[in-house]
């Protein structure tokens, strides 16, 4: 499962671009696509894609002949947008061309550019047209031989998103690239990207995924790789922090522990699974499965490997100790840190849980309560 963004620089600028190519790929991104939309792009391609540290797509709108330049510049991939290119022998040529090189072209349907009469023809701006427009293109593919395709069906509707490549999947057996176009700047554009994105990806639809936000495209990298980790489609290659949301028992400002957590382990190369979490009373166990964590309690924070608290230390002290131990963690591992554990430290989280459960109840789920009323119900 691969990670794809676009370069926001002019491509004709080669240093620029290059610049910004090798920060995404820092970033996580595996496939980045850069605009030729004239013949200085062109020219720009030829000297950066010997010198890109990933695969090059060239986006290619209107002039075909650029597609064709692009692929004398040695780009890796084209992506066509059926809706801009109509002409039928304009879309073989190129078709024909790449094929004889190797190169794979996406063909990128996008609902704000459907061809007019594809979307007459299907009832307007419908799941129906897009997957229609793709196919019309891969059969013109087809007629010159040409198979190394790979499909999208973007728009910036989730729901219509959703179904077209629902009805695409049942369509083709290509491989598909998801995105929601247009998707605007975070928080919205976040939302909107992970609630399509995600949704195919538990239905197993989908090949590689793009997050089309108006910001930084290294944040499109990111949250690429964020969402495949987290549905574990990638191997953890960067931080997870977890935290809960806070409550009233919360010992500490949570918000500001994470945060400040997050500034500290990120760019480290830490691939571990993190947790802060407000207070001792449930903290360690909600958050077990962490590879490292930090609970809060009475003015010290206690840091627990995998469940088992293997440190206190003062509160000030908390996010300074998280990343000392995550740096033991990465050398010795999580089995030697466990063993390595400061003695008392369980009997010390054990007192501080008992304390604070004493001055909030001793039953702060009410979970007594409730099974009382259980059994009188079922009685």
């Amino acid at each position: 499962m691969s990670v794809q963004s676009m370069t926001t620089t002019r491509t004709a600028d080669v240093e620029a671009t290059l610049a910004q190519i090798y920060a995404l790929a820092g970033s996580g991104v595996d496939i980045v696509r850069c605009t030729c939309n004239d013949e200085e792009a062109a020219e720009g391609l030829a000297h950066i894609v010997p010198r890109s540290p990933v695969p090059i797509v060239a986006d290619i709108h209107f002039q075909y002949r650029l597609a064709l330049a692009a692929l004398e510049a040695g780009v890796h991939a084209l992506r066509l947008n059926p809706g801009n290119i109509r002409k039928s022998e304009q879309i073989k040529i190129v078709a024909r061309e790449a094929g004889d090189r190797g190169v794979p072209i996406r063909i990128g349907v996008n609902a704000g550019s459907l061809d007019p009469d594809v979307a007459t023809r299907h009832g307007g701006l419908t799941p129906e047209a897009l997957v229609a427009s793709a196919m019309h293109e891969l059969d013109l593919f087809r007629e010159v031989g040409f198979d190394d395709v790979k499909i999208s069906v973007k728009a910036s509707n989730v729901l219509l998103m959703i179904e077209a490549y629902r009805l695409l999947a049942e369509t083709t057996d290509h491989p598909l690239h998801l995105g929601v176009t247009e998707a605007g700047p975070p928080p919205q554009g976040l939302v909107k990207s992970t609630a399509g994105i995600g949704a195919l990806l538990a239905e197993g639809i989908g090949d590689t995924i793009r997050y089309s936000l108006t910001a930084d495209p290294v944040e499109e990298g990111r949250a690429g790789r964020t969402l495949l980790e987290s549905l574990g489609l990638r191997e953890r290659r960067g931080l997870d922090l977890i935290a809960c949301p806070s409550c009233g028992r919360a010992e500490v400002d949570v918000i500001k522990v994470a945060s400040d957590a997050q500034a500290a382990l990120d760019g480290r190369g830490i691939p571990l699974q993190v947790a802060v979490m407000g207070c001792v009373v449930n903290g360690p166990g909600e958050a077990r499965e962490a590879d490292l964590g930090i609970a809060a309690g009475r003015g010290r924070g206690h840091l627990f490997v995998k469940g088992h608290v293997v440190r206190v230390v003062p509160e000030d002290e908390m996010v300074a100790a998280l990343v000392e131990e995550a740096e033991r963690i990465m050398t010795d591992g999580i089995e030697a840190r466990v063993a390595a554990a400061q003695a008392g430290a369980e009997e010390i989280a054990a007192e501080t849980r008992a304390e604070m459960l004493a001055a909030q109840g001793l039953d702060p789920n009410h979970s007594d309560d409730r099974i009382k009323r259980m059994r009188e119900i079922s009685g």
